[in-house]
């Protein structure tokens, strides 16, 4: 009787390690085995509140994997059930539950490149936000302009962060969002600016918003970076003798604030329509920056070159001619731009790719 009890419990421990192997062999081949063979990006999202049976139900739907419910077991035994972060992931179904679930729980998210060049405005780059995805254009000029928000991150109060969008390249993941992208770009930009030198001799004392204000006004007017510095120094000249600036970006950017577009060409009643940024109006700069400045323009903007300049136009090419007597403006304006053949052939975008080949 006694044998007998004794190989039935053997015989019991035996099928027992048998299911046990087949259960861990079944395990095994369910983390190691992808649920097809088709390597085609899907992109997976884990949003805010979801459980870990909700996340493996999509697995399951979306043909990422085969068994929900074997997925949610290994979650849990590797402990990784509560840690799945929210975000956005690139996964495929020639991927292994196992790689899945490490994915899932690295929190390493798609990342979205956004690239914002030197002289854009924060209207421009509201749109480029939402052509990369990482959110609305109007959800970006609300962050923008919310004097909360922009007293957290900046530490100013002012009206919007125009100027203080610093250009660079950025990666954002859509769960950081707008507020997280523009979190960068206020830091780049304290970072940047931080480094400035200090003011030579021949600038005009400006406070650090008006320094902001005049470099984006120095971005705005010239692409050649060896002309900023002679750029700023008409300006500082002007502002020495109290003359208007008289810049037509910041007239453009007084109808983009109005209207919340623009895309057209300058006219004569833009120039004459009193707005706080049309320095063809006010003997000032304008109230704050039209644009977001590089560390180039910014420099030019504490650093302008020495010369006795109040007057430059354009050549049609991206460069100007300088002038310091009224007479000499109006016959470069009558060379460079009343003659139309002194334009034919010609283009800002020649220095465009000049800078390029460089």
């Amino acid at each position: 009787m006694k044998g007998s009890v004794i190989r039935f419990l053997a015989s019991l421990a035996v099928l027992g390690l048998v299911v046990a192997s087949l259960l861990a062999w079944q395990a095994y081949r369910f983390v190691k085995t992808p649920a097809g063979t088709d390597s085609a990006q899907i992109v997976f999202s884990v949003d805010r509140g979801q459980s870990l049976g909700e996340v493996a139900r999509r697995l399951e739907s979306d043909g990422l994997i085969t068994d929900a419910k074997k997925f949610r077991i290994y979650a849990r035994f590797k402990a990784a059930g509560g840690k799945m972060r929210i975000g956005e992931y690139a996964l495929r179904r020639n991927m292994a539950p196992g790689e899945i679930l490490r994915i899932l729980a690295s929190g390493r998210s798609i990342e979205y490149v956004v690239t914002v060049s030197e002289g854009l405005n924060r209207f421009e780059i509201a749109s480029i936000v939402e052509r990369v995805g990482i959110g609305k254009r109007d959800e970006f000029l609300r962050v923008t302009q919310d004097r909360q928000f922009i007293q957290q991150t900046l530490g100013e109060d002012l009206p919007t962060l125009e100027g203080y969008l610093f250009p660079e390249t950025y990666y954002v993941t859509r769960a950081s969002g707008v507020r997280g992208l523009v979190r960068q770009m206020v830091t780049k930009f304290k970072e940047q600016f931080a480094k400035i030198p200090q003011p030579n001799s021949e600038a005009t004392p400006l406070t650090k918003h008006q320094i902001v204000t005049l470099a984006s006004i120095v971005e705005k007017e010239t692409g050649a970076p060896e002309e900023r510095p002679l750029i700023s120094s008409v300006f500082h000249n002007r502002l020495r003798k109290g003359m208007r600036l008289q810049t037509d970006p910041t007239v453009i950017y007084g109808v983009w604030l109005k209207s919340g577009s623009w895309n057209r060409n300058i006219s004569r009643q833009d120039l004459v329509t009193p707005t706080p940024y049309n320095t063809y109006v006010i003997p000032a700069l304008p109230p704050g920056p039209i644009a977001n400045a590089g560390w180039e323009a910014m420099v030019a903007a504490v650093r302008p070159a020495k010369s006795e300049f109040l007057f430059f136009v354009s050549k049609n090419d991206g460069t100007h001619i300088f002038s310091k007597e009224y007479s000499q403006h109006k016959a470069a304006v009558g060379a460079y731009q009343l003659d139309r053949k002194a334009r034919e052939g010609k283009s800002w975008r020649d220095l465009q790719k000049r800078n390029q080949n460089k």
